[in-house]
């Protein structure tokens, strides 16, 4: 293992030198676009060699072996029309680093060139490799000049991706790191491709997916979470000694196209297979083939979605052909979805109609999703909805994760597992509550949960063991008893002194005191605005 392990770090070392190979680890993330498709067609080249080899060992030439691949492409995953001159010796990576070696030639516009040619001969590839012009301008200036595509080139050419030199899981994962590396530059805007690693394996290993399951994310973002799944299943299986199981069928939808793009690079690199749709999930949702109107049903469902959106109106929600918003509580009410809410428990609704009749979901919202409203005596249409899930029995648990955990702000998170198939098991009327704010290490730039803890969290989640000051089983009439306010803290104090309680702890509810203010402050406003003033 340790071998790996250092293989693994060698190889991420690797992959960030040669994203800093452009100017410098400040600039790197900018690139982004750019040096993630020249890693992805790396890999492409050195996996077309290895299975260009295997053929040629039965024919005993390479030569032969290619023109059987020319003549069925299914002999190969992707074929790649790229021929180095010596086609018995040279790599087809060698096309590529051989543009380096040419002056005053376009290195940027041949580029460009081959990634077309690879999507023309791989329509799964269309889209994904081909997306980014490498000799693109703005205002008249390359976005990337030649000389800075040479040292990048010359740069990922000094190391082989092949199926021999790096296991699926070790590429994936130095990919993974390289995405995460550029998350941590990315600003406000990293969140929206980016969930840490070991939260999703958290949420992966509590959802526990079983062999041939169909599992689901509409906010795909880099598809981390989608993979978190697999590689956990993959795992499972090699502790039960199986070498022969259905993988999960995967899929997702993501509204950036770059985004998009890099999610199918993602699986594609861990050699895992899916189905991204693009667009928007909310207004648009992809049916996946599914005949008429119904939305095609999952086992597992997993999702960070942004949160606090409020950038859908009423009319998004009020002409919703899918009927996945608005619910009647038992006594006949109707829950509404007003405009000026947030779209958080509208992301549970979209997922709640997702999932099969036994279906399981982890979905990672603000933490304000389980609190705003509670305690209020104005009308909250969270609070509203958050009972009627509550009701219904539809919410197994909830985690309150650290603080400064994600990319695109400090505040922390939660994680709500939503569960269909709670009625006749024993937790059935009850939720399972954990408190893990104080179950992280001081990270720079951002903090991060240990493996230790990470265990600790999905095993006490999973066998719903009460432990002190970390987790809780609640049932309905205490949470009705705290006006259907859910979240941990409220119901597990971590401090050991009353008096000297645990910062995460205040933090967190610092945060829930501010969303709840500026609910108050939102409908203050609307009765104010309503009367003239």
């Amino acid at each position: 293992m340790a071998k790996n392990n250092d293989k693994e770090k060698s190889l991420e070392q690797w992959l960030w030198d040669a994203a800093c190979a452009i100017r410098g680890a400040q600039d790197a993330p900018k690139y982004k676009d750019y040096i993630l498709p020249l890693v992805f067609a790396k890999r492409l080249c050195d996996v077309f060699d290895d299975e260009v080899n295997r053929v040629a060992g039965k024919v005993k030439s390479r030569k032969r072996a290619l023109e059987l691949i020319e003549r069925d492409h299914k002999l190969v995953r992707f074929y790649l029309p790229l021929r180095a001159k010596d086609i018995e010796k040279d790599p087809t990576w060698e096309v590529v680093r051989l543009l380096v070696a040419k002056e005053n030639e376009s290195v940027g516009q041949q580029l460009t060139d081959i990634m077309r040619s690879i999507a023309r001969e791989n329509k799964p590839l269309d889209g994904i490799i081909n997306r980014i012009d490498f000799n693109a301008t703005t205002h008249g200036q390359r976005d990337i000049d030649d000389d800075q595509l040479n040292k990048l080139i010359s740069k990922i050419s000094e190391k082989r991706l092949g199926l021999y030199d790096v296991e699926p899981d070790i590429i994936g994962r130095s990919y993974e790191y390289l995405i995460r590396k550029f998350a941590e530059g990315g600003g406000q805007s990293a969140g929206e491709f980016y969930t840490p690693r070991e939260v999703g394996m958290i949420m992966a290993r509590i959802l526990n997916p079983e062999p041939g399951m169909e599992a689901y994310d509409p906010n795909t973002g880099s598809a981390g979470l989608l993979i978190k799944m697999q590689l956990v299943l993959q795992e499972k299986m090699h502790l039960s000694s199986k070498k022969h199981y259905a993988p999960l069928r995967l899929f997702g939808q993501e509204y950036n196209a770059a985004t998009w793009a890099m999610a199918n690079m993602n699986m594609v690199i861990h050699d895992i297979e899916g189905q991204i749709a693009i667009g928007n999930t909310m207004t648009n949702p992809s049916r996946f083939d599914m005949p008429g109107k119904a939305l095609k049903k999952f086992d597992l469902v997993t999702a960070n979605p942004m949160w606090n959106q409020d950038s859908f109106s009423k009319t998004t929600y009020d002409n919703d052909e899918l009927n996945r918003f608005g619910h009647t509580h038992p006594d006949g009410s109707v829950v509404d979805f007003p405009p000026s809410g947030t779209a958080d428990w509208a992301w549970a609704q979209h997922i709640l109609a997702s999932m099969k009749d036994n279906g399981r979901a982890a979905i990672i919202l603000d933490t304000g999703a389980v609190s705003r409203g509670s305690g209020s005596t104005s009308k909250s249409s969270e609070k509203d909805i958050r009972k009627w899930f509550i009701e219904n029995d539809l919410i197994e648990g909830i985690i309150y994760l650290p603080d400064n955990l994600f990319y695109n702000t400090s505040a922390p998170g939660i994680i709500l597992f939503l569960n269909k198939a709670k009625s006749g098991t024993h937790k059935a009327g009850k939720i399972f509550l954990l408190n893990a704010t104080r179950h992280f290490i001081k990270g720079n730039p951002k903090n991060y949960i240990d493996d230790d803890s990470a265990d600790l969290i999905a095993d006490t989640f999973l066998h719903w063991r009460e432990v002190e000051k970390l987790s809780r089983i609640v049932n309905r009439a205490e949470i009705k008893k705290n006006d259907f306010n859910l979240s941990p803290s409220r119901y597990i104090h971590t401090a050991n002194d009353i008096n000297h309680r645990d910062i995460g702890e205040l933090v967190a509810e610092l945060h829930e005191f501010e969303d709840e203010a500026h609910l108050i402050d939102a409908e203050l406003n609307e009765v104010l605005t309503k009367i003239g003033f």
